[in-house]
C-alpha cells in the first residue's frame, strides 16, 4: 500500500566531478562537496548519495559475425522477417547475459549489410550479391535501433580490403569493387584482396566507412586483424608474394617493398581516424589487431609477426593514439608457454602511451570447439577476472556470438550468473570533449495504490541511459535504464533513490537523490 507520506520526497544535488569510472579498472575521479556541505539541512539525503554504490565501468561486448553466416543470419536466403526475429533474440540475449556493447560486421567482403549506394547488397543477407530485402528493411538501422532500445552500443564493424570469401558462391554484382577497380583487386590464396597500395581502393574504402559514419546513429566503427592478407603457399608449400608490384612500381617513393605496405595501412588507419572525428566526433575508433605484434614482445613471446606478414604496425597505431580503444586478439590461454594472456595484456597496455581504452578480445568460442582447440568454460572466467585485476585494461570482447548462445556448454550462464550479474557501464571517453550532462530531474508521483518516479533530462543534452541506485530495507540495487526509459516504479520497501544522467561516451552527471521523508 502506498502511503501518503510517499507523495513528500526531497531531492540534493553533489556538486562537482562524480566517479567517471568504477570498479574493474575504471577511470575515477573524486566528488567536490561545496561549502557548507558539512551543515546541510538534509543530512540524511547527504548520507543516501554518498552511501550509494559505485557503478562498475566496464565494456562488455560481442562480435556479431556475418562473414560465413557465423552469427547472424543463420544462413542466406532467410525472410525479412526471420532475420528480424533472429537479431532480436540475439539482442535479448545479450541484455540477459549482462553485455554492454555489440560489435556487428556490416562489410566483410566489400559488399553492405545495410543500404548502400557504394557498394551492393551483401550475399550473406539473400543468397545473392547485390539483392536487397524483400520485403525491405535496412538491417544495420534496425540493428542500432534495436541495441539503443536495450541499453547496448552497436559498433560496426568493417573489413577495409577483403573483397571476396569462398563461403560465398555465385557471381559478383556490376557495384562490386572488382568492377569498379578490376586492376586493384587480386586473387590471393582462396579470397579477393583489394590492394592497400591502390589510391582509389583507399579512398573508396575511407568514403565507405564515413558514409556509414554519417547516415547511422552508431557508436563506434571497428576493423579487424585483416590488413594485408595473411600469407598463403603454393600447391609446393612455398609462400605466395601479395600481387602489388605495379602499384609498388608507381608508388613506391624508393621504400622497400615492407616499408611501402606498412606506410599504406598506416596512412589510411590516420586518414580513417581523422575522417570519423571530423564527421562525428563522438563516434569512436577502434581495432582488434592480432594479439602479438612481433615475436619477442615481451621478449617470453613467440609466434606469428603481423609487423612482417600483415604489414601492420599496430605498435605504432596505440602509440600515436590513432584509435580510441584497441582490442588485441589474445586468444591464448591464462598459461600458454608461447603466448600467456597475462604477459601479453601488460605489453599491450605498456604500449598504451595515449591512455586509450584497452578492451581484449578473447577466444570465448573455444569452449565450442572439439579435441585440442577446446576450452573449459574456467578459462575463460579467469582471463575476464585477470583483465578486471590489471590497472589499464576496462573490458573485454568476445568471439563470438554462437559461444554464448543457450544451450553452447553454459558459457552464457557464467557470464550471466557470476561474471556480469551486476550490471556495469561502458568506460567514459574523456578525451573526446564531450561535455557533462547536467543533473537530472526527479519527481515522485502517486497513481493509485502505486508509486512511482519520472527522470527527465536537466538540459537538450542527449541522453543515452541512467544509472538508478535503489535503497531498500534489504539493501542497494543498482540499475542502469536506456535514455528513452524515464519511469521506475517504486515499491513500499524502497526508501531512497540516486540518478545519474549518462550522456554519449559515457560521462555522467552529478549525481541527484530523493528520500522518503
Amino acid at each position: 500500500m502506498i502511503r501518503a507520506s510517499w507523495a513528500v520526497w526531497v531531492s540534493v544535488l553533489v556538486s562537482g566531478c562524480v566517479s567517471s569510472g568504477g570498479p574493474y579498472g575504471g577511470m575515477n575521479s573524486p566528488v567536490e562537496r561545496p561549502a557548507g556541505w558539512g551543515v546541510s539541512d538534509e543530512p540524511r539525503l547527504v548520507a543516501l548519495v554518498n552511501e550509494a554504490p559505485e557503478v562498475p565501468r566496464e565494456f562488455r561486448a560481442v562480435w556479431v559475425a556475418t562473414v560465413d553466416n557465423i552469427d547472424w543470419p543463420s544462413e542466406p536466403g532467410l525472410s525479412s522477417a526471420s532475420q528480424q526475429q533472429e537479431m532480436l533474440t540475439l539482442m535479448d540475449r545479450a541484455v540477459r547475459l549482462g553485455l554492454n556493447a555489440i560489435v556487428f560486421q556490416i562489410r566483410p567482403t566489400a559488399d553492405a549489410l545495410y543500404s548502400s549506394e557504394l557498394e551492393p547488397w551483401s550475399y550473406y543477407l539473400s543468397g545473392e550479391q547485390g539483392v536487397a530485402p524483400d520485403p525491405f528493411y535496412d538491417p544495420l538501422s534496425f540493428a542500432v535501433e534495436e541495441a539503443h532500445r536495450r541499453g547496448i552500443e552497436l559498433h560496426v564493424w568493417l573489413n577495409p580490403y577483403r573483397a571476396a570469401h569462398p563461403t560465398a558462391s555465385g557471381t559478383l554484382a556490376d557495384s562490386h569493387v572488382l568492377s569498379r577497380f578490376p586492376e586493384a583487386v587480386h586473387e590471393y590464396g582462396t579470397q579477393k584482396w583489394m590492394d592497400p597500395g591502390s589510391p582509389d581502393i583507399a579512398q573508396h574504402s575511407l568514403d565507405v566507412i564515413l558514409d556509414v559514419v554519417r547516415r547511422y546513429d552508431i557508436d563506434g566503427v571497428h576493423m579487424d586483424d585483416y590488413f594485408y592478407p595473411y600469407p598463403a603457399n603454393d600447391d609446393q608449400g612455398n609462400r605466395i608474394d601479395f600481387p602489388d608490384s605495379s602499384f609498388y612500381n608507381l608508388y613506391g617513393d624508393g621504400l622497400s617493398r615492407s616499408d611501402w605496405r606498412r606506410r599504406n595501412v598506416d596512412d589510411f588507419i590516420q586518414r580513417v581516424y581523422s575522417g570519423i572525428k571530423e564527421t562525428k566526433s563522438w563516434v569512436l575508433f577502434g581495432i582488434s589487431p592480432f594479439g602479438i605484434w612481433k615475436p619477442g614482445y615481451p621478449e617470453n613471446v613467440t609466434g606469428f609477426n603481423q609487423h612482417e606478414n600483415l604489414y601492420a604496425d599496430a605498435r605504432k597505431w596505440l602509440n600515436r593514439g590513432w584509435v580510441d580503444y584497441y582490442t588485441p586478439q589474445l586468444y591464448w590461454a591464462m598459461e600458454s608457454s608461447g603466448q600467456p594472456y597475462p604477459d601479453l595484456l601488460d605489453w599491450w597496455i605498456s604500449e598504451n602511451d595515449q591512455n586509450r581504452h584497452i578492451w581484449p578480445g578473447i577466444f570465448t568460442s573455444r569452449v565450442i570447439l572439439e579435441g585440442n582447440s577446446h576450452w573449459e568454460n574456467n578459462e575463460l572466467v579467469r582471463q575476464v577476472a585477470h583483465t578486471r585485476s590489471v590497472p589499464g585494461a576496462t573490458g573485454n570482447v568476445h568471439f563470438s556470438m554462437r559461444a554464448i548462445m543457450p544451450a553452447k556448454h553454459g558459457m552464457g550462464k557464467d557470464l550471466a550468473k557470476s561474471l556480469y550479474a551486476e550490471p556495469a557501464l561502458v568506460p567514459a571517453t574523456h578525451w573526446l570533449g564531450v561535455s557533462t550532462p547536467n543533473k537530472p530531474l526527479l519527481e515522485y508521483h502517486s497513481l493509485g495504490n502505486r508509486g512511482y518516479m519520472s527522470i527527465e533530462p536537466g538540459d537538450d543534452t542527449e541522453v543515452r541511459a541512467w544509472t538508478v541506485r535503489i535503497k531498500t530495507s534489504a539493501g542497494w540495487e543498482t540499475r542502469i535504464l536506456p535514455g528513452w526509459n524515464r519511469t521506475i516504479a517504486v515499491e513500499d520497501d524502497v526508501l531512497g533513490v540516486v540518478v545519474n544522467t549518462v550522456g554519449r561516451l559515457g560521462v555522467t552527471s552529478v549525481p541527484v537523490g530523493l528520500l522518503r521523508n
